[in-house]
């Protein structure tokens, strides 16, 4: 059955089928004197404000559009002065840390210089005191650097850089200001190989300088020494020096050798460890004492 109306709900003249842009110009055409009066009233506001003047002879037209474009403009100027303090900051940045890397580098380079200077200066300060030493002794002695260490952990003999160019030879003595280090044991054309007095196999006559007495120092490791043949009557104490005797015909007489560290009473003689008063893991000049073939020898030289 045919129904009157649904047919008028969808003919094409009504009102809800009209599309928008139909809508907004049925609006504008009904409401067209009130547009032309607005119109109207904005162009005589604006034809005023051109005329009319405030303080200082400015237009009212300026004044208003400071007040609309002034907040913008604020906004603006805010926005461009943030953007331009960042950007200086970014770059005030930029270049301290360049600065500070360059300061870095110039400290470590500083550092090195410093710590050159500092090794020369206690390399001149070492070989002053082994050439003083040398010039006041009353034996003849040639320089020489430690040029090697054996291997291992003990390290009981070393390498120096003189050698039968020197007219070096074996069981020579080998010292320091500080005190005895050891002897010659094997000599080559520009080296020779010393036993340090820490080796088990080493051997120096030796005297206790508070009571004269007598004994013989042998290696123990470790950088220590052990004093045999002191009877258990003898008056040891630790601290007390020990001084070479001269009796070995190696070592000259009353040179520093060690100091006693601990002092124990054995059946017949006292277990004594003594400590050298040389540090013989830290060598690096020492001199070795001539003998009279050795010092004609030097003479050639």
């Amino acid at each position: 059955m045919h129904d009157p109306q649904n047919q008028e709900s969808i003919t094409p003249d009504s009102p809800r089928s009209r599309e928008a842009p139909e809508v907004m110009q049925a609006f504008v055409a009904g409401h067209r004197p009130l547009f032309i009066l607005m119109a109207v009233l904005l162009a005589q506001l604006l034809l005023l404000s051109f005329q009319i003047t405030r303080n200082h002879d400015v237009r009212l037209i300026k004044i208003w559009a400071v007040v609309v474009f002034d907040p913008f403009e604020r906004s603006l100027k805010g926005f461009t002065d943030a953007t331009t303090r960042a950007w200086r900051t970014y770059g005030d940045l930029w270049h301290a840390q360049q600065e500070n890397q360059d300061l870095r580098r110039e400290l470590a380079a500083t550092r090195s210089q410093l710590q050159q200077v500092g090794e020369r200066a206690a390399e001149s300060d070492r070989l002053r005191r082994v050439l003083e030493f040398k010039v006041h002794a009353p034996f003849q002695a040639v320089a020489a650097e430690i040029i090697a260490f054996s291997p291992g952990a003990s390290s009981n003999a070393v390498l120096i850089d003189k050698g039968t160019d020197y007219g070096l030879t074996t069981d020579l003595a080998v010292i320091t200001p500080a005190g005895v280090v050891g002897k010659i044991i094997s000599v080559f054309h520009h080296s020779s190989q010393v036993l340090l007095i820490t080796d088990p196999t080493s051997g120096v006559g030796i005297l206790l300088e508070r009571s004269r007495a007598q004994g013989v120092l042998k290696g123990a490791g470790n950088n220590l020494c052990q004093l045999d043949y002191i009877m258990n009557e003898e008056s040891v104490s630790p601290g007390d020096a020990v001084v070479t005797s001269g009796l070995d015909q190696i070592y000259p007489r009353g040179l520093p050798v060690g100091t006693v560290l601990r002092v124990g009473d054995g059946n017949i003689y006292k277990r004594i460890v003594v400590r050298p008063d040389t540090a013989l893991d830290r060598l690096e000049t020492v001199l070795v004492v001539l003998k009279a073939s050795s010092e004609q020898e030097m003479a050639k030289h």
